[in-house]
C-alpha cells in the first residue's frame, strides 16, 4: 500500500539530502519526491511502500512527518494524453482529486479524500 508523507523542511542546501538519506539509510524506497513552497519553509512530499519504516526513520534524524495518508499509484504508458484521459475519468466519476505527481516508472500518483471511489473511477 503506497503512502504520501509529508515533510515540512526549511528551504536550504542539504535540507532534502538529509530527508532521502534518512529514507534511504532505513532500506525504505523513496518511488517519488515533490516539494512546494517558499523561500523560507518547503512541503516535501515522499512516496514510499511502507510509511511505519519511513516515519520511525526520520524521527531518529530528528524528522517530523506532517501529514501522511494513503494514495493511489498507476502504471501509465509514457505519451501525450495519459493524464488528461485518467483525470477525465476521475471527473465523470465525481471524485476530487487534491494531489498528483509523477513517480518512478512511469507511474503517477493521485490523492483524494474519496479513495475508494478514487480507485473505483481508475478501475483499481
Amino acid at each position: 500500500m503506497p503512502f504520501d508523507l509529508v515533510i515540512e523542511i526549511p528551504n536550504e542546501p542539504g535540507a532534502l539530502a538529509r530527508v532521502a538519506a534518512a529514507i534511504s539509510d532505513a532500506g525504505v524506497n523513496l518511488a517519488a519526491a515533490t516539494c512546494m513552497g517558499t523561500a523560507e519553509q518547503v512541503e516535501l512530499h515522499v512516496l514510499v511502500p511502507h510509511a511505519e519504516a519511513a516515519r520511525h526513520a526520520l524521527a531518529l534524524s530528528q524528522l517530523a512527518v506532517t501529514r501522511e495518508r494513503e494514495v493511489v499509484v498507476v502504471d501509465v504508458e509514457d505519451r501525450p494524453g495519459v493524464l488528461a484521459d485518467l483525470t477525465r475519468k476521475v471527473a465523470a466519476s465525481g471524485v476530487d482529486l487534491d494531489l498528483v505527481y509523477v513517480a518512478t516508472n512511469n507511474r503517477l500518483v493521485f490523492g483524494s479524500y474519496d479513495l475508494d471511489g478514487l480507485k473505483t473511477a481508475l478501475g483499481l
